[in-house]
């Protein structure tokens, strides 16, 4: 589960794996053998990955679907609009 997430956010935000691994201060390498299940990242790269694509740590683990939004300088006002855009787009998909 940690492969495909990782592999789903990078491509979420148009990297590549190189381009991962600068921003964490990685190998390509490194990247690329999370990616295909052949190693784990350490639990200090795992945090450092959800810090950067603003997800849990549960969500990287695969044991959470629940993603999150970084809400942090927005007025009380800008997260009651996005809780509610939220709310209405879950509303059109259960129709």
């Amino acid at each position: 589960m940690v492969a495909e997430r990782i592999k789903e956010l990078r491509w979420e935000r148009n990297l590549t794996q190189t381009e991962l691994a600068k921003k964490l201060g990685l190998t390509r390498a490194g990247v690329n053998s999370w990616e295909s299940s052949t190693s784990l990242p350490s639990i200090r790269c795992l945090v450092e990955m959800a810090k950067f694509f603003h997800v849990s740590t549960d969500y990287m683990l695969g044991l959470s679907e629940r993603t999150s939004i970084d809400v942090v300088g927005l007025s009380g006002e800008d997260i009651t609009l996005i809780s509610d855009i939220a709310s209405r787009l879950r509303n059109d998909t259960d129709k």
